[in-house]
């Protein structure tokens, strides 16, 4: 797997995962769905890059001008609920991208560091031949984007696979690396060193569906 992680350099990007991680900041559910959805405009300006393009001729007022442009066909998946605001930033830039979605959660056995990762709903297009985008804000485990993507497979075969997620612990990293193809790609706003014993990223910026729309109700 090709794995991009953009925190190697630093851009304005920094200032908005700054502001997710602040415990102050974070607070304004609002600015936190908008910082998500920009580092989300931001990777899909950084995924871009990888496309096919061709040139076609554009006519102005005043001539001709060519200009090359895009030729994939984009299928956007994101991960309910946390995903919304990333899928809204990538969607601004791939804005004539076909659209999935599908619900993943942890499911908690008898001991607390222990789940399986639970798929109920699921509502994608064909993926046969086309370039799919898979957007989770958190990759932590690894396991929500594997089963995810294994439940997509009854729509048909991309031919190419992008990962984008806003945080990730290197453990994750290498679930997903173990995983996936080789020449899938995953765009990355940066990387945390580990996961606390119940799995979630360290140091991380708490729970992004929580932050993004409110507290889970618990059952």
């Amino acid at each position: 797997m090709h794995i991009h992680n953009i925190s190697l350099e630093n851009s304005i990007l920094n200032s908005f995962i700054s502001e997710m991680r602040d415990i102050d900041i974070q607070k304004d559910p609002m600015r936190f769905r908008r910082n998500i959805e920009r580092t989300g405009e931001i990777l899909g300006y950084e995924l871009s890059k990888s496309l096919n393009y061709k040139s076609v001729n554009i006519q102005t007022p005043l001539g001709t001008a060519a200009e090359f442009i895009s030729t994939d066909n984009i299928v956007l998946c994101s991960i309910l609920r946390a995903g919304v605001p990333l899928h809204n930033g990538l969607l601004n830039y791939f804005d004539k991208a076909e659209n999935a979605f599908i619900s993943a959660y942890r499911h908690h056995k008898s001991k607390p560091e222990s789940f399986e990762i639970i798929v109920e709903y699921l509502a994608c297009p064909s993926l046969e031949g086309k370039t799919l985008i898979l957007a989770d804000p958190m990759l932590a485990t690894g396991q929500s984007m594997v089963a995810t993507f294994e439940a997509l497979k009854p729509f048909g075969k991309p031919k190419a696979v992008h990962l984008v997620s806003v945080i990730g612990a290197q453990e994750g990293l290498d679930y997903v690396s173990k995983h996936f193809d080789a020449d899938a790609h995953l765009w990355i706003a940066t990387v945390d060193e580990k996961l606390t014993d119940k799995g979630y990223i360290m140091p991380g910026l708490g729970d992004a569906g929580d932050l993004a729309f409110g507290e889970k109700l618990q059952h």
